[in-house]
């Protein structure tokens, strides 16, 4: 998985991931939902312009990560999860 993302990443300048938001859902579980900031190096498209909001879900126990599940997309993360977008 390193060799993989280190791969996906040095295709980018700047690539990073900007948390939005945090949401406890219950004493295992973390939402964490966050936008892709970054530009292709090789056709100059800035992730700002499109819509990256996504999410990560972490199940935590005994402190430790212990399953990571990954949406690309944020409103299907909280319509899966049974919950509803926060007001801005």
């Amino acid at each position: 998985m390193v060799e993989g993302w280190g791969a996906f990443q040095s295709a980018w300048e700047g690539f990073r991931a900007h948390h939005t938001d945090y949401r406890e859902l219950d004493d295992d579980h973390v939402l964490v939902l966050l936008r892709f900031i970054g530009r292709a190096k090789a056709s100059g498209m800035d992730l700002t312009q499109m819509q990256t909001e996504q999410a990560s879900l972490f199940q935590i126990r005994r402190r430790k990560v212990t399953r990571l599940v990954l949406y690309w997309d944020e409103e299907r993360a909280l319509a899966d999860l049974g919950l509803a977008p926060e007001a801005t």
